[in-house]
């Protein structure tokens, strides 16, 4: 053997390995039902998010960033095929090129031809043939897995943002978990048949949106219909009321709300390894916690205000309140920064990129007024 057919030999089976590990990341992403992405997709989530982030960095304005945001899982998408498609390109232009012994330039035109099935560049000969309709073949599948894809993401974004809408009407916008309890209040006296029934149909929507956003990451960027929701802050106002409704709210023993609040940390937990989202496994009950005394403090004052009846005892009710948020806090906050969620107590209003937006705006505003008492023209 020469050392030029070695080669070919090698370049032969390196472009059929990338070619069927390309077609292999298309059918994990698309066909398994599981968290179980190749390469590619990973990468070309985290380059389109990372380019979307720096661009939202320049704007002060949430709707401003809400706006260019909204467009991160489109573009990431249509990005996610081209990526796929060109990698194949690229597999098959090394199989040409060893094949047909013709110049690189002349493989990747071959190629480029063979796969939109355009025929403008082609080779008569049997085997150059066959890999032309294969790589045809090819590019078909995967444009058609992604068209199959669509129905999949829009059908579970559909049953996500109907529960955020229904939790509109019951937390407010931005949503609150004590509005929620008001609320409740003031429809039942007793609230608990009527709040009980909201913890069970959550526990389902946060079972759902576990699977669903597992199996496809990119949900996780899809944005609400309006831009002042979401279902991340939907989520922490679900998970921050039935925290309170267990701990500090005097009621019948209610264990839906519990239920509630394990399936949804565990689902928020599913979804941030899906992201490689650090956080303890293990919390301790008295672990840190971003809410303070004094933010729980104000809280139970509103609903002391809105008529629910707490326990007696609120330092317990505090310790037993936060001993359920440690167990969500961090990951409610890395998915909140991560997807640039609209401003929510105690959810994204803590977030540091929102906290560096808004260090920002407050130094171009003490720098305009320093202009202006200067006499400077902007």
């Amino acid at each position: 053997m020469t050392l030029k057919d070695f080669f070919d030999a090698v370049g032969f089976a390196v472009g059929v390995v990338a070619a069927g590990a390309t077609l292999m990341s298309a059918l994990r992403t698309v066909v398994l039902p599981r968290a179980s992405q190749g390469w590619i997709p990973g990468l070309t989530m985290r380059a389109t998010r990372l380019l979307f982030s720096a661009r939202a960095r320049h704007h002060d304005d949430y709707r401003q960033r809400d706006v260019l945001m909204a467009m991160l899982a489109p573009v990431a998408l249509l990005t996610m095929l081209i990526s796929w498609l060109m990698v194949t390109v690229a597999a098959y232009s090394l199989i040409f090129f060893t094949v047909t012994s013709k110049s690189l330039a002349t493989s990747i035109e071959l190629s480029g031809s063979s796969i939109v099935t355009l025929g403008t560049v082609s080779d008569n000969r049997f085997w150059p043939s066959v890999l032309g309709d294969s790589e045809a073949g090819v590019g078909l599948l995967i444009v058609a897995l992604v068209i199959s894809y669509l129905p999949s993401i829009y059908s579970a974004f559909t049953r996500r943002e109907t529960g955020v809408t229904l939790l509109e009407m019951r937390a407010g916008n931005p949503p609150s978990a004590t509005t929620m309890l008001v609320r409740y209040r003031r429809i039942e006296e007793g609230m608990t048949a009527e709040i009980t029934e909201l913890w069970r149909q959550w526990e389902q929507w946060f079972a759902d949106i576990e699977e669903s956003h597992t199996t496809f990451p990119i949900l996780v960027f899809f944005r609400s219909p309006h831009g002042d929701r979401s279902w991340i802050t939907a989520a922490g106002a679900l998970l921050d009321g039935a925290a309170l409704w267990t701990a500090a709210v005097e009621h019948p023993a209610d264990p839906h709300a519990q239920l509630c609040l394990r399936s949804g940390f565990l689902a928020l937990r599913k979804i941030a390894d899906a992201f490689g989202l650090s956080y303890d496994h293990d919390p301790a009950p008295d672990d840190p916690i971003t809410i303070s005394r004094a933010e729980w403090d104000v809280a139970i004052d509103e609903l002391h205000k809105g008529g629910v009846k707490t326990v007696a005892d609120l330092d317990v009710a505090w310790s037993k309140w936060r001993g359920w948020r440690v167990n969500y806090d961090t990951v409610l906050l890395d998915l909140a920064r991560l997807i640039e969620a609209p401003p929510a107590a105690w959810v994204s209003d803590r977030s540091p990129m929102r906290e560096q937006v808004g260090r920002r705006a407050s130094r171009r505003a003490s720098l305009l007024t320093a202009r202006k008492a200067s006499g400077h023209r902007l």
